[in-house]
């Protein structure tokens, strides 16, 4: 399903998917905060855990006697900053300069300690540069999964797809539900989401929400950079480990392979 977000987000929280309301399939709140100069933003949340991820600005992050700085200039070249906290944890957020903050919700009753997640804390790899003739050079940041986290019921990361390029590829399913949230390095930008059998133009600021059991390859068009902030909600007994890879497709993970022209 595609979320199309027509212009730029208003000031204060912009709702995208929430659990008990629009697009609760995906199991999980997720929004943009949008924040001027000089606004603090205060929430608390009795059931749910939070994740708060620095697009862009400079903002200052307080929960529970800990304050911490983050400024990001660019989503595309910089690693994120973000929050990760349990049900209960108040959390301050204030905005140094303008800026925009991702959030991701979900329940969870397991208690943890908040991690702040600093650019050097985040995995990040370059896949697809030696296969398929670099059509599907992508960069993918992981903040934290199940490996790293296993107490959360949340995943969080970033994929930028390189201009031109494929992400998500060979095209892959999983069970669990995912939120993809998207930016451009040019506000012109524009790229295709594959969901299952569906074709989607997205655009800069829009939204796909992945039922789980379908297919789900990206592209962006020449030209323009694709960010992509992906968000994946676990099921119970049931967490998101890996891919699943469709088999027609996983030829093309051979560094040998033919592909055309066959040199």
């Amino acid at each position: 399903m595609l979320i199309n977000q027509d212009g730029e987000f208003k000031a204060g929280y912009n709702s995208i998917t929430e659990l008990d309301g629009k697009y609760s399939t995906m199991l999980m709140d997720v929004g943009i905060l949008k924040l001027e100069a000089d606004q603090v933003e205060e929430v608390l949340e009795g059931e749910k855990e939070s994740a708060y991820l620095l697009i862009n600005g400079e903002v200052t992050f307080e929960w529970e006697g800990n304050k911490e700085q983050a400024t990001r200039n660019s989503c595309f070249d910089e690693e994120p900053w973000v929050l990760h906290v349990p049900k209960g944890t108040k959390v301050k957020i204030t905005a140094q300069a303008e800026s925009e903050v991702l959030v991701q919700k979900t329940r969870n009753e397991e208690e943890f300690d908040a991690v702040f997640y600093t650019p050097e804390d985040c995995t990040v790899d370059i896949f697809g540069e030696s296969i398929m003739n670099s059509t599907a050079t992508r960069t993918v940041r992981t903040v934290f999964d199940y490996d790293s986290a296993p107490y959360s019921n949340m995943v969080m990361g970033e994929s930028i797809t390189h201009p031109g390029r494929w992400s998500s590829y060979p095209p892959h399913s999983h069970a669990q539900p995912e939120v993809y949230y998207y930016r451009f390095n040019k506000p012109q930008g524009f790229g295709c989401s594959l969901v299952g059998d569906d074709v989607l133009k997205v655009e800069h600021n829009d939204t796909v929400t992945i039922p789980g059991g379908l297919v789900h390859p990206q592209t962006s068009a020449p030209g323009y950079a694709m960010y992509i902030c992906w968000m994946i909600r676990h099921l119970e007994a049931n967490p998101w480990t890996d891919r699943v890879d469709d088999p027609d497709h996983e030829w093309l993970y051979n560094e040998d392979a033919k592909i055309w022209p066959e040199d």
